[in-house]
């Protein structure tokens, strides 16, 4: 299966979205087949989250990772993934996050999505 990266990253934030709501293995509940980079993605994060949560919680300013929508945090915890790896440019981490927050939260999500993810930018470039 050869897809987009953007279709491959909005199915890793699908996998980890089912994984936080659900609790079980990344892909158990996924009906098709997986990108390998898909999974790469979301098996990265979901092996890392406490480790992304304590970044999301420092940069939130009073919102613990916990209190977030499950949509929210997995868009938050896979683009600090991005900015900590530098697997795609800044930019596209930020704008994926927040277009995929809007598209399946809410335009506040999407803001403090966009918040969160710009003060965790200034962190990694300092």
């Amino acid at each position: 299966m050869t897809v987009s990266r953007r279709q491959a990253r909005r199915q890793a934030l699908f996998l980890l979205y089912q994984w936080d709501l659900s609790g079980q293995e990344i892909g158990s509940q996924y009906a098709g087949e997986i990108d390998p980079w898909a999974r790469g993605v979301a098996e990265a994060v979901s092996e890392h989250a406490p480790e992304l949560d304590v970044r999301i919680t420092a940069a939130s300013e009073g919102w613990t990772a916990d209190r977030l929508g499950a949509v929210e945090r997995s868009a938050l915890r896979v683009a600090v993934h991005e900015l900590m790896t530098h697997e795609v440019p800044a930019e596209v981490a930020i704008n994926e996050a927040v277009a995929f927050t809007k598209r399946y939260a809410s335009d506040d999500g999407a803001r403090l999505v966009n918040g969160i993810l710009g003060r965790i930018q200034r962190e990694e470039a300092a």
